[in-house]
């Protein structure tokens, strides 16, 4: 199985089971002094609806925990806050509630901080420290909330740390995996673990059936909280390449390894990444980085968690902004290449990963609408959408580093408004564009300044897939835009 170090391409996934019979979980009353660490968070979520991007869909609550942390702040998971509307805060002990807001959120490594309004709404309580001294084998607690707000804690056995996939299909960090039977509570969407009194991990997935945990591990969530001092906060980074095993031995020979060495295959660099500005090309061999060594399967030693994989050591271990050597090995001859890690923001990818807590960007032209293409555009397809969506986009979204990179944004036609100006055009959807008014686009600003210069009284439009032109009525387009806007209760004919 390929693994990959880029924001692009998926690490793994897990499966979620809901419904099946458990045995009692044994729990016992928590530490009273945590009681006074963790609050509950419940978060009026609403997202928005990408098929109708002038729109929002219908809104939905969730109810998790957060702890309390240095500085007067609460921290929680990403998912539990995203795309949040409205977020309250409420007490164990008193019952007492406060709004809060948004400080640094990362979707990616699935954590934020949250900022309550009330300065004295957290007056008497504890900050919990975080710990990193978790391994394999070790016994860890999970807290939850009675509804009465007495703190009950269930023993959690951590039987594997690995990387693994977070929240988003493509983002894998350190993550702790445990066997405990869990009792479900409401304010369960997201809870805090912790060993000795101090903060080891932050449950994101639970398994009724296998009764497994799936845990933000105390590492990552270390690396957030220092990250997040740093402003503008600059995320987790990224080598920005992608790697496959080096097991065969007639690639092996290809390749001129030798017996002792380990390595994998870079078979994919991303264009404007680390990797590419360090000099590292495909075709190389990743031998070792700094003066740890990469075995055949893109794994190393960890002196506490044994076998790791590399991503590891460019996520979580690094920081944006610091730079690591890179042993490899091209055409026989070792090299060792500098690379400064960063994250690539999400906004520089032909192709967005992920639009969260934001609208999508939109252009209206006579009932037609244009959209940039996003992963969140083809997530609407549901959880199946690598099957389901537009192969062709789905194509472009798996092979875009190749396809686009310079790092243009793809406009789609994605449905058709029926009106006067649309007849002939309904079954029209899902079509790239590249063209209009004879001019080539970049991204829907061009398309906004295109729409301004009609050729002859017409918007002439041009796809790479049949029918290869459309054409509209300028002065008709103009003409019914207030009435298109009423029909369809439509706030903007535009967003950019």
């Amino acid at each position: 199985m390929r693994k990959f170090l880029t924001l692009l391409l998926a690490i793994g996934f897990f499966q979620t089971g809901h419904g099946a019979a458990e045995p009692t979980p044994e729990e016992a009353p928590a530490p009273p002094e945590q009681k006074g660490s963790v609050v509950r968070v419940n978060s009026t979520n609403q997202a928005y609806d990408f098929f109708r991007p002038w729109n929002k869909e219908a809104p939905f609550s969730r109810r998790g925990m957060g702890v309390l942390i240095d500085g007067g702040n609460i921290l929680v998971t990403a998912e539990l806050v995203a795309n949040n509307d409205y977020i309250e805060l409420e007490r164990a002990d008193s019952g007492e509630k406060a709004t809060a807001t948004v400080q640094v959120i990362d979707y990616e490594a699935n954590l934020a901080i949250l900022h309550s309004t009330d300065p004295k709404f957290l007056e008497g309580m504890q900050p919990l420290q975080i710990t990193t001294d978790v391994k394999a084998g070790d016994e860890v607690e999970v807290l939850q909330l009675e509804s009465n707000g007495t703190p009950v804690s269930t023993k959690a056995l951590v039987t594997t740390v690995e990387v693994g996939r977070y929240a988003l299909e493509d983002s894998g960090y350190l993550m702790f995996r445990m066997s405990c039977p869990l009792q479900f509570r409401e304010n369960s969407f997201t809870l805090p673990i912790v060993k000795g009194k101090k903060l080891a991990a932050f449950l994101m997935r639970y398994d009724s059936r296998s009764q497994t945990i799936d845990a933000i591990a105390g590492p990552v969530i270390q690396h957030f909280l220092v990250e997040s001092q740093h402003q503008p906060y600059r995320g987790f980074p990224r080598a920005g390449m992608g790697f496959s095993p080096t097991r065969d031995p007639q690639l092996r020979r290809y390749l001129k390894l030798q017996d002792t060495d380990g390595g994998v295959y870079i078979n994919q660099v991303d264009q404007g990444g680390p990797a590419a500005k360090a000099g590292i090309q495909e075709g190389d061999v990743l031998v070792a980085i700094a003066h740890t060594q990469v075995d055949p399967d893109g794994n190393y030693l960890h002196p506490v968690y044994g076998k790791l994989s590399i991503t590891h050591l460019t996520t979580t271990e690094a920081y944006s902004g610091q730079s690591l050597m890179m042993t490899v090995i091209r055409n026989g001859d070792r090299r060792q290449l500098r690379i400064e890690l960063f994250r690539k923001p999400v906004e520089g990818y032909a192709i967005e990963p992920y639009t969260i807590g934001k609208p999508p960007r939109y252009y209206i032209l006579g009932g037609l609408v244009f959209q940039e293409l996003t992963r969140q555009y083809l997530r609407e397809w549901g959880a199946n959408w690598l099957k389901d969506a537009p192969q062709r986009l789905v194509y472009y979204d798996r092979f875009q580093s190749d396809l686009f990179p310079d790092g243009r944004k793809i406009i789609i036609l994605t449905q058709i408004l029926p009106t006067e100006d649309t007849v002939g055009y309904e079954q029209l959807n899902n079509l790239v564009v590249t063209k209009l008014n004879g001019r080539k686009l970049q991204n829907l600003e061009e398309f906004a300044e295109a729409a301004k210069n009609p050729m002859g009284g017409f918007h002439k439009i041009e796809f790479e897939e049949d029918p290869r032109e459309i054409y509209l009525d300028a002065q008709q387009v103009q003409e019914d835009a207030a009435q298109l806007q009423k029909t369809y209760s439509i706030p903007e004919l535009r967003h950019l």
